[in-house]
């Protein structure tokens, strides 16, 4: 369990690593499609395995109700959303926390572009048991 967590936290680096170059390259002002399709270049190039707009069945009761849209779905693991807004706001970590719960997955990262240092706009979601 602790390497799984010790590769978790390295990927979760590895990303927050791209999305500060991203962010210093290009900095704040533009449109969140923008920001992915420049942290999917950045990702690729760390041979970090990245799946954008990744469908997730959602269900009801065990019963399925239609699909959702994670921005980026890292190595299957990592649960990547992405904001362009004045201010994080609690809303935009429950939904972190609903992809999670729809993926059975326990970790995500809101980054939020509009930012004027990038580390201001990282937050890192933990899904608890």
């Amino acid at each position: 369990m602790k390497e799984v967590e010790a590769s978790l936290n390295q990927l979760t680096e590895a990303v927050i690593g791209a999305a500060i170059e991203v962010h210093r390259q290009l900095g704040p002002g533009f449109l969140e499609s923008t920001y992915e399709k420049a942290l999917l270049i950045e990702l690729r190039l760390r041979t970090i395995r990245t799946q954008p707009q990744a469908p997730v069945r959602l269900s009801y009761k065990g019963e399925p109700i239609g699909d959702g849209r994670i921005d980026l779905l890292v190595e299957d693991v990592l649960v990547v959303e992405l904001k362009t807004v004045d201010q994080i706001h609690p809303i935009h970590q429950s939904q972190v926390i609903s992809y999670l719960k729809a993926t059975g997955l326990q970790v995500g990262l809101l980054l939020n572009f509009n930012v004027e240092l990038m580390r201001d706009g990282i937050r890192r979601v933990i899904l608890t048991k």
